[in-house]
Parts: structure tokens; C-alpha cells; sequence
């Protein structure tokens, strides 16, 4: 006789945790390359993004070459779920990054009346003409949706999964601020540092057996020398703060003398 059973399945067992959303950034720009001009958008868009839980996985740099541009863009749209391009959107001849980035999705680009309307506004406030140069930062891709720069006024630009954001640090930092809101966030990283006066190769077996026994979190070990002695920066990170904390307290008990 065919019968039915059951099974009972604990009512506490935790849903399994979902990933964080993941991003990846693109600097454009022969200056960075060449050494002239030091980036440092990077670093404030990979701390802006921990504290939203959006893992930043990839940060490539590209010269001003449209093939290249093209070609990343696409790339890193398709592997990442949000792109953020720094550089390359003013008003002089080497600034393609709108161009590429319309011909990465395939899109019509021209002036655009509402961006148009942003610069004018804001040049007639001081008395200076909008000239053909200029116009070209009123130059957005077809669809896409405008990103506030209240520093400078000329937009930045949505595209699909792609930001498109000025270089200059403190438009591009305003720019990231009007962004940031807008996306689909996950669980912030936690993270604790131990100075650790041991040489790396000191530390490695029990640091490997601790990050062994919590596999959830990531152990980092950054190495130093100070005055003559070597030593480590011991970065433990995760999503949930008592586990880190759990971690943190097991390795100053490891290695107490710092």
C-alpha cells in the first residue's frame, strides 16, 4: 500500500545568506598610465562601497584609446553588477569616454536638451558662453539617465549597469554620492586590524589554521618594516560583526604582544 510521509524540516534552520551585489571599476585616462596624475577615485569608491555591501571584484586602467574603452566596458558590464568609469567626459578632444560607452550598448549619441539646459543655466549665472566645446559634456547616450554633479554641473550618465563619472576627485566623489542611494545594496563588510611584530612567515601557519577554522570570514596579511624589524597588518573581515569579533579577540590572544 502506497503512502505519504512528511519531513520535517527545522522551523530556525537560516535561509542561506545571498552574495552582495558585486562592481568593478574602470579608469580612463593617459595620465593615470603615464604616472603624471595619481589616482584617487579608486580609493574612495572602494570604501563607499563596503559601507553599502557592494563587493568592488575588479578595478582595470585604460588608456584614451576607443577600442580599448569599448572593449572593457562591455567586458566588465557583463561580468559585474554595476561599472563605475572614472575620466574622460570633458570638454576637450581626448575626452571619448561618452562616445565609447554609446557605441559599447550600441546607442545614438548627441546634446541632449535637459543637459544642455543644466549648462547653460549654470554658465549664464557667470556670465560665460556656452561654447561648442563645452557642449560636448552635454553629450549623453540615448536612455540614459543623468547623474547630479552639484560641484561643476556638467552631468555624469547612466547607462544600463554602467556610471559614468568624472575623474576630477571631487566631482567624481559628488558624483558616486548621487549614485550610491539608487542601487541594490547588501550586507556591509566588518572589518578588524592587528599590528602583529612577527615576520610573515612567522605568522602563516597559525594564521592559516585560524582562517581555516573561520571560513566565513577572509584573513589578510599585510607586511611592513619598522625600524629594522619586520612585521604584519593582520585584517580580518566579514559580514556578521560578532563573528569578526569572535575572530579578532582569537587572534590578539594568538599573538599578544602585537
Amino acid at each position: 500500500m502506497w503512502r505519504a510521509y512528511t519531513l520535517d524540516v527545522p522551523k530556525d534552520k537560516p535561509e542561506p545568506a545571498m552574495p552582495n551585489p558585486t562592481a568593478a571599476m574602470l579608469v580612463i585616462g593617459d595620465e593615470i598610465l603615464s604616472g603624471r596624475t595619481r589616482d584617487a577615485n579608486m580609493y574612495h569608491l572602494a570604501g563607499e562601497l563596503v559601507k553599502v555591501g557592494i563587493d568592488l571584484k575588479e578595478v582595470r586602467v585604460v588608456s584614451d584609446d576607443a577600442p580599448a574603452i569599448v572593449a572593457a566596458v562591455r567586458a566588465l558590464s557583463a561580468a559585474y553588477d554595476q561599472v563605475f568609469t572614472s575620466g574622460g567626459i570633458g570638454p576637450t578632444h581626448d575626452d571619448i569616454t561618452a562616445d565609447c560607452v554609446a557605441e559599447a550598448f550600441g546607442r545614438h549619441i548627441d546634446v541632449r536638451d535637459d543637459a544642455r539646459a543644466l549648462l547653460e543655466e549654470a554658465y549664464g549665472r557667470r556670465g560665460v558662453e556656452v561654447t561648442e566645446a563645452r557642449l560636448r559634456m552635454a553629450r549623453i547616450p540615448d536612455g540614459a539617465a543623468l547623474i547630479d554633479n552639484p560641484v561643476s554641473t556638467a552631468p555624469g550618465f547612466t547607462v544600463e549597469n554602467v556610471h559614468v563619472m568624472a575623474g576630477v576627485p571631487s566631482v567624481f566623489t559628488a558624483m558616486v554620492a548621487s549614485v550610491l542611494p539608487g542601487l541594490v545594496g547588501g550586507v556591509p563588510l566588518t572589518s578588524e586590524s592587528w599590528r602583529v611584530m612577527r615576520a610573515e612567515g612567522d605568522i602563516a601557519g597559525p594564521l592559516r589554521a585560524l582562517a581555516g577554522e573561520y571560513a566565513d570570514l577572509s584573513f589578510g596579511s599585510y607586511p611592513f618594516q619598522d625600524r629594522g624589524r619586520f612585521g604584519a597588518n593582520v585584517v580580518v573581515r566579514g559580514a556578521d560583526p560578532a563573528l569578526v569579533a569572535t575572530a579578532y579577540a582569537r587572534l590578539q590572544e594568538m599573538f599578544p604582544d602585537g
